[in-house]
C-alpha cells in the first residue's frame, strides 16, 4: 500500500477524532461517552432521514464517520417518522455509556459540533424533512453583527 493510501487513513482518523474531541470538550464528557452519544445521534438522524438526505449528509462525514454512520444501517426498516419523545427516546437508547447522559443535551450538544464543522447551511438542508418539535434541538445559525 502506498503512503498516500496511509495517509488518507491517518486524515480521517484525525478528522474523527476532531468531531469526538469537539463534542467531549463541549458537553464536557470523557471521549468515550463523547463517541457514544455521536454514534447514536448519527444513528438516530440517519433512520430520521430519507435515503436521498442519508447519502448527503454522509457525503460530508470523514470517511471513518461515514462508516459509523451507515453501520447496521437498514433502508427499509428505517422509521419514516419519528416523534420528539420516539427521537429522543431512541438516542438515549443507542448511548452505551455508564454514565447518566441527558439525549436531549446530547443531542444539542452533536448538532451544535455539526453546525461548527460542517457549516449551518448542511444542517438548514436537513431541517426540511424534520417535523417542528424536533427541529427545536437543532442549533440556531448565529445572529451576525456589524
Amino acid at each position: 500500500m502506498s503512503a498516500q493510501h496511509l495517509e488518507v487513513i491517518e486524515t480521517t482518523v484525525q478528522k474523527t477524532h476532531q468531531w469526538i474531541d469537539a463534542l467531549a470538550d463541549l458537553s464536557h464528557m470523557d471521549t468515550h461517552s463523547a463517541y457514544q452519544v455521536l454514534r447514536a445521534v448519527l444513528h438516530t438522524l440517519r433512520d430520521r432521514l430519507p435515503p436521498a438526505e442519508v447519502a448527503q449528509l454522509a457525503a460530508q462525514l470523514p470517511l471513518l464517520l461515514r462508516g459509523i454512520f451507515y453501520e447496521g444501517w437498514r433502508p427499509s426498516d428505517s422509521p419514516s417518522g419519528l416523534s420528539y419523545e420516539q427521537f429522543l427516546t431512541r438516542v438515549q437508547d443507542r448511548i452505551v455509556s455508564s454514565r447518566i447522559i441527558d439525549p436531549k443535551l446530547a443531542t444539542q450538544q452533536t448538532l451544535q459540533v455539526m453546525a461548527d464543522i460542517l457549516g449551518y447551511s448542511e444542517l438548514e438542508k436537513l431541517a426540511c424533512v424534520f417535523p417542528k418539535e424536533i427541529l427545536t434541538l437543532f442549533p440556531k445559525r448565529p445572529v451576525a453583527t456589524l
